[in-house]
């Protein structure tokens, strides 16, 4: 595995740098990387999906367990890097893109495959829903700020409870694991990290229905000061939400955290039956 002194070396040797837009962070600890792998719960059979491996300290410890990884990465620098790394190990495909550009399944002849990474704070929310849009990704254990861990596993009457809580709730279960100290980080941030595990609800919604439901809740949670009332008039005509709301067992003088995700599809079927 990579030690600091081994990350130092390849950055100064390739003349890289972890990038600040993207919130770049790479784990140079080795028994962090060790904790990591044994908390993802993997199988000797998995695939596994990584996006943003940076330098392949976390891909080297995925390779001593699981069967294949697939390691997706944006930067042509870090590309030749983790090829440098991982020299021609046969259980390794390093893929130059950008994540959030492709089908991981593609990747993977269609699946089933597990997302395990060290997201880049600042692209973390998106990577993961793109990653959960595709029906290949069963489900991801990744690591991200701690802030951002704590709100999207929070629920109805936690402090951090919000829009993105709301949409990840209705497609997955998601529970933050084990903390990661910024020290074990090169360059140190200045938060601290969680690993968080999401894993796909078997009832999550699809098609049409998913789309109306994440309608509905971007709606609920554009303006946090006002009821479900004057938010969701904006997307549901007041003639079809009242009855619908009531039907539903919603209070619409309430506000959107008081909403859950079982509840938003109560009113989804609600809605659908007052229109019909």
């Amino acid at each position: 595995m990579l030690t600091p002194r081994d990350v130092a070396r390849l950055l100064a040797d390739r003349d890289l740098a972890p990038r600040k837009s993207a919130g770049q962070n790479f784990v140079v600890d080795p028994n962090t990387v060790r904790r990591i792998v044994a908390a993802a719960e993997l199988d000797p059979d998995d695939t596994v999906v990584e996006i943003g491996p940076g330098l392949g300290s976390l891909t080297l410890g995925l390779l001593d367990t699981v069967r294949r990884v697939v390691a997706v990465e944006i930067d042509a620098g870090f590309v030749d890097a983790l090829v440098e790394v991982l020299g021609d190990h046969p259980d390794v495909e390093v893929v130059h893109a950008d994540a959030m550009r492709v089908r991981l399944g593609d990747f993977v002849d269609g699946g089933p495959a597990r997302l395990v990474a060290n997201l880049p704070y600042n692209l973390a929310t998106p990577l993961l829903f793109h990653a959960l849009e595709d029906p290949a990704i069963t489900d991801a254990f990744v690591m991200v700020q701690r802030e951002v861990g704590e709100r999207w596993a929070a629920t109805v009457g936690d402090r951090a409870y919000a829009g993105v809580s709301m949409k990840l709730a209705l497609f997955a279960e998601v529970k933050v694991v084990m903390a990661i100290p910024r020290t074990v980080f090169h360059p140190v941030p200045n938060v601290d990290s969680v690993m968080v595990r999401v894993r796909r609800r078997d009832d999550a919604p699809t098609g049409a229905e998913a789309v109306a439901l994440t309608a509905l809740s971007d709606a609920a949670f554009s303006q946090r000061r006002k009821t479900l009332r004057n938010t969701l008039r904006t997307v549901v005509a007041p003639e079809i939400l009242t009855p619908a709301a009531h039907a539903a067992g919603i209070d619409l003088s309430a506000r959107a955290e008081t909403l859950g995700p079982d509840d938003l599809r109560r009113l989804y079927a609600a809605i659908g039956a007052a229109s019909a």
